[in-house]
């Protein structure tokens, strides 16, 4: 974390992403918000290495990886198969003592006791292709080019393989507030969304915003703005109920 920033902000990708959907975030993001964007392996800065096809080893492999943020404030972003992630990040840091997030923010992401998260049939490339247009996230030239094409569809796969190793162990009564964006026009149902309520035990809300699955793109200066706002609303509570002294936020 840079010297001004108060609170880091760990952001995972999406299915068949890399952390590089994040990387205009900086752009807006005030000094006092640290973006990890976090790569997944088999992608990225991480190409070289095997895809994860157990979400559990992810989940841990991701924890020791960024071990330093999470000891320091922090908050988690996710979207989509990263609203997954980031709900096994907080539950294995919660089952091992660790400090938890002061926020989580699922987009576009069904809660994990949806039963959404278990995907057949998509172990050849006509499926991989027809999702990749059918949600619409694939920039135009990866989709021209054979190459770029073959590797997105490569991640998607094995990412589908990773969400298949996902299983439910019940409500994990996170201390930790939750927010759950979405767009107004994705597949995922709105009590999809609602039953991220069950997952914590702090305060909890759902924010809409114009689009679908990928409603992150066009939407994005409205989504770091509803980020940095809760957060801020958060350090703010946090200011006022601690014995401990915290820095003030910029104006």
């Amino acid at each position: 974390m840079t010297s001004k920033a108060l609170v880091s902000l760990l952001c995972l990708p999406c299915g068949g992403a890399s952390a590089a959907i994040y990387a205009r975030w900086r752009l807006h993001l005030p000094r006092w918000i640290h973006l990890v964007p976090v790569e997944l392996p088999g992608r990225g800065a991480r190409a070289a290495e095997p895809f994860s096809c157990n979400i559990s080893e992810l989940v841990e492999q991701l924890c020791l990886e960024h071990a330093r943020v999470l000891e320091t404030p922090y908050a988690l972003f996710g979207h989509s198969m990263g609203g997954l992630l980031v709900y096994g990040m907080a539950r294995h840091l919660q089952q091992h003592g660790r400090s938890l997030p002061l926020m989580m923010f699922a987009s576009a992401s069904p809660a994990p006791s949806s039963g959404s998260w278990h995907f057949s049939g998509r172990d050849n490339d006509e499926a991989l292709l027809r999702d990749l247009h059918r949600y619409g996230g694939t920039p135009g030239d990866v989709l021209e080019s054979p190459e770029m094409l073959r590797l997105a569809m490569d991640a998607l796969a094995a990412d589908y393989v990773l969400c298949n190793s996902f299983e439910y162990q019940g409500a994990a009564h996170l201390p930790v507030p939750v927010r759950v964006l979405a767009g107004r026009d994705d597949e995922v149902r709105q009590e999809q969304l609602a039953a991220w309520r069950r997952e914590t035990t702090a305060s909890f809300a759902i924010h809409w915003f114009d689009g679908g699955h990928f409603y992150l793109r066009p939407q994005e200066k409205p989504v770091v703005r509803l980020i940095e706002q809760q957060l801020a609303e958060t350090l703010r509570t946090l200011k006022e109920n601690s014995e401990v002294a915290l820095p003030a936020l910029p104006a």
